[in-house]
This record gives structure tokens, sequence and C-alpha cells, in this order.
């Protein structure tokens, strides 16, 4: 399943399933899809989302497993990494006051 975000002041953003539905999470959203945030609650779910992310920074990294391959692994991408075109998406939103839907695609 793909997951896309849109508002009317930025690009589409898609994400893998599990990785939107972690972040609508981190945004204080169930994780229902298709689902919104309204223009006036955008910011709100911006900061906290920022939060939550900042938290995720500051976690330790778990450990790399043991492979017999080592080059055949594949890299880690943190969530910081992966939100921030999200984050971007809704700093545009806040900014312009536009809503925030997602959906299935």
């Amino acid at each position: 399943m793909l997951v896309t975000f849109r508002t009317k002041a930025y690009a589409n953003v898609t994400m893998f399933g599990n990785v939107a539905l972690e972040m609508i999470k981190m945004m204080g959203h169930s994780e229902t899809v298709p689902g919104a945030i309204t223009a006036e609650n955008v910011p709100k779910a911006l900061e906290q989302f920022k939060a939550a992310v900042a938290h995720e920074k500051n976690k330790p990294d778990p450990e790399d497993v043991d492979t017999d391959d080592e080059d055949d692994a594949e890299p880690q991408v943190s969530i910081a990494t992966r939100a921030l075109p999200l984050l971007e998406l809704l700093t545009a939103a806040a900014k312009d006051q536009c809503d925030v839907m997602w959906d299935k695609e």
C-alpha cells in the first residue's frame, strides 16, 4: 500500500503505507486512511510531528544484526530522514493555511 499526502500549498508526498501510518501517528492522528487535518489544526500537528521526529533522532541506533554477507545488507533509513518531505509539506500548509489530506494510492 502507498499513501499520498496532499495540500494545495505543496507537491504531493507519497510514502509506503507502514511509514505513512507511523508519520500520521506522530502527528497525533489515528492511523486511518483516508484522513485529513483542517487548516486550523495543521500548526498543532506540525509541532507535534517535529517533537516526535526530534525524539526519534535522540534514540540510540539499534545494534546491527550480524549477517553472513554484509555487502547485501540494506542500509537503514532513519525516521528523521523519511520525515523531511512531510515536514516540508506541513510547513507549507501551515504557512498558507491549507488543509492536509491523505489517501491510498
